[in-house]
């Protein structure tokens, strides 16, 4: 403790008081404890699939940043979200909730306007209770979730807001189903500078270069690669056109996959791969995620830089992750929105103090698990309302066993079950699909009707969630539900002749 000299008087009180500060064995150890503490980096980048060079999802992609951050620490392979949707998925890990358990299966809502949830401690406000900082910037909770109001319960600090930064000044691609501005992908006259995740960037290196006092929690989420695909040239001229390689899609890859799963995307904004390929966008789109992605990375590699800058390295646990993956063409279409592992499979990167470095985790994992994972790596007191699991064993020992399998919701009735060699799908309708993941790992074979297969089918058919909340009061976006014998695509009817593949 500094204190600066200066002639002034004291009260009687006043001196008791700083000689009990000073001497008060208690409160200088809590001091201690709370200084020894490791901060988090808590990076989040928005439809990142696997498309990593330490995923090895593309063999082109390049991400040198996100790469080097897996060999400093590890890296699970097998890691997927609890839900294929922007909210739904990151409700869930920030409240450390299944969407079965909050309902928040859509776009909508705001989880605090579900009364039973209204005053639940999220992981941030987990931090802040034993005497973190919490810092945030870009996209962390969806959209424009929290309101403005309600910002300060949940972090201490906000920064920039997610956004695309400057666009051209038309859209580059036109394209069906509403031809929705977010929809589009491409590059134009612009600068690295005026991108929002540049802008996030900059905000988070600036913090690190003067980190709190105080413990500190910073989580900072980037926007892309989700479209509009925007990047600069220079990124593009990473991955030229006339070597570009295409996700490979066999034309019959639909044939043994049920007719139910295409209830989950009914109608969107996002693109069929029968377009791309009639309008001659399917490798443009592929280049234009590529080239989001290696400029993200970029991104992700100031903000290490800078904690390496700030003399905090050492004590920093660095936690990266998707909120959920995307389709580049794969089972016929763009987006997410779906059980297979396209939109499942994340990156999920943990490096710091504690934790095996260079270190590849098969096991399954989910990003439910990053908030109990974060209690017990910070020795925060533990929380009993969690549905997660701890991963400290894997971060010790890589090989170490899972018992748990990874499981994603999409609406309620429809779950992917994940093993460390198998994806089991149920479907609200009663439809499955079964892979061998270590044997198929594209998924292009449904194993479900295979009688070689049944046991195993039905010991993972017991795994997924019974008990399905409701929709929760507001939910409405990219929402199935059913009423009587009737299927209905936010609050719509199904007419399934006009369904478009």
């Amino acid at each position: 403790m500094k204190t600066r000299f200066v002639a002034q008087s004291f009260s009687l009180a006043s001196i008791f008081l700083l000689q009990f500060c000073i001497t008060d064995p208690v409160a200088a150890d809590q001091k201690a404890n709370q200084s020894t503490k490791p901060n988090v980096l808590f990076i989040a980048i928005d439809d990142l699939n696997d498309w990593e060079g330490c995923m090895s999802g593309h063999p082109q992609a390049k991400t040198p940043n996100i790469d080097r951050l897996a060999a400093q620490g590890t890296l699970f392979t097998n890691a997927h979200c609890q839900a294929p949707l922007c909210n739904s998925s990151r409700t869930s890990l920030m409240t450390g909730l299944r969407p079965t358990t909050t309902g928040v299966y859509a776009l909508q809502p705001w989880f605090r306007k579900v009364d039973k949830f209204k005053d639940h401690v999220t992981l941030p406000q987990h931090f802040k209770a034993a005497g973190y900082k919490t810092l945030t910037t870009g996209k962390i909770y969806h959209g424009g979730y929290p309101p403005k109001n309600e910002r300060l319960k949940e972090y201490d600090v906000w920064g920039p807001a997610a956004g695309v930064g400057v666009r051209p000044p038309e859209k580059l691609v036109e394209t069906p189903m509403g031809n929705h501005p977010l929809v589009d992908w491409g590059t134009f006259p612009h600068k690295d500078e005026d991108k929002g995740d540049w802008k996030v960037a900059s905000w988070a290196v600036d913090q690190l270069a003067s980190p709190p006092e105080e413990p500190f929690f910073m989580s900072v989420g980037f926007f892309l690669p989700h479209v509009p695909c925007y990047a600069t040239q220079k990124w593009f001229d990473l991955y030229p056109e006339d070597e570009l390689m295409l996700p490979n899609v066999p034309l019959d890859d639909r044939a043994d996959v049920p007719d139910f799963s295409w209830k989950l995307y009914w109608y969107l904004p996002e693109v069929r791969l029968s377009w791309l390929k009639a309008n001659q966008q399917w490798k443009p789109l592929v280049r234009a995620y590529l080239a989001s992605v290696s400029f993200v990375d970029s991104q992700v590699g100031r903000v290490l830089d800078a904690l390496e800058k700030s003399g905090k390295a050492d004590n920093t646990i660095i936690v990266l992750w998707s909120d959920h993956g995307w389709h580049l063409g794969e089972k016929g279409i763009t987006g997410k929105n779906t059980l297979w592992h396209e939109s499942t499979r994340v990156p999920l990167i943990f490096a710091g103090p504690g934790i095996e470095s260079g270190a590849i985790c098969k096991q399954p994992a989910e990003l439910l698990d990053m908030f109990p994972t974060l209690i017990d790596l910070c020795d925060l007191a533990p929380r009993n309302d969690l549905e997660g699991h701890s991963l400290v064993p894997q971060l010790k020992n890589a090989d170490a066993p899972r018992k748990w399998p990874a499981i994603t919701t999409h609406n309620a009735g429809n779950h992917s079950v994940v093993t460390d060699q198998y994806r089991y799908i149920h479907y609200a309708d009663g439809s499955e699909e079964l892979y061998d993941i270590l044997h198929d790992p594209d998924e292009f074979t449904n194993l479900a009707n295979d009688p070689q297969f049944q046991k195993i089918k039905a010991s993972l058919a017991k795994l997924y969630p019974r008990n399905d909340a409701p929709p929760a009061p507001g939910s409405k976006s990219r929402l199935l539900t059913k009423e009587g014998n009737q299927w209905l695509w936010e609050g719509e009817p199904i007419i399934e002749s006009q369904l478009i593949k």
